[in-house]
């Protein structure tokens, strides 16, 4: 966890400070079209750290229940709805969190309708328009201080963890 936290905190610094330069450059006229190459790439950059720093919050927010799934009726339903059963979600889920690579596997709603998405770095492939639901960090940092490569342990103790709460909260 305090590498996690450190990493977040870099995030959260970053993205404020990008959201600063991008105002004094306004303020200073120094935005036009066509762009710099400074803003260009400060302006790639400001999508790298803000996805990192929001991934990570709703990661923290969904973790720590103490509730088990079968206490949210409402999300058991919804799961079931797409996915045939909340257990078939939870194999697909399981599934992508082990996916090789590092990443995000998040849970998104579009609609009516559940999908779970492999996001391959906090700025590629989060679903446009869809609501984040649960979020798990399938990168390094997230499992290998205690884990080891035993990503599959990390899965299981992540699901174990959940905080169903802000689960039902997201949905």
């Amino acid at each position: 966890l305090k590498n996690h936290f450190t990493l977040y905190q870099g995030y959260v610094t970053n993205t404020n400070k990008l959201l600063d330069t991008f105002a004094a450059l306004l303020k200073e006229g120094k935005v036009a079209a066509p762009p710099s190459a400074e803003f260009s790439e400060l302006k790639r950059r400001l999508g790298w750290e803000f996805n990192g720093m929001r991934l990570h919050e709703l990661y923290f927010e969904n973790l720590g229940g103490a509730k088990p799934l079968s206490a949210f009726p409402a999300v058991e339903k919804a799961l079931a709805a797409s996915f045939g059963s909340a257990a078939d979600w939870e194999k697909e889920f399981r599934a992508c969190g082990t996916m090789r690579g590092i990443g995000w596997v998040g849970l998104y709603k579009d609609g009516d309708r559940l999908i779970n998405f492999w996001i391959n770095e906090h700025d590629v492939a989060n679903p446009a328009g869809c609501r984040p639901v649960l979020i798990m960090d399938v990168f390094e940092h997230a499992f290998m201080v205690d884990y080891g490569l035993k990503r599959a342990d990390y899965v299981e103790a992540f699901m174990r963890n959940i905080n169903w709460d802000a689960v039902a909260a997201r949905l």
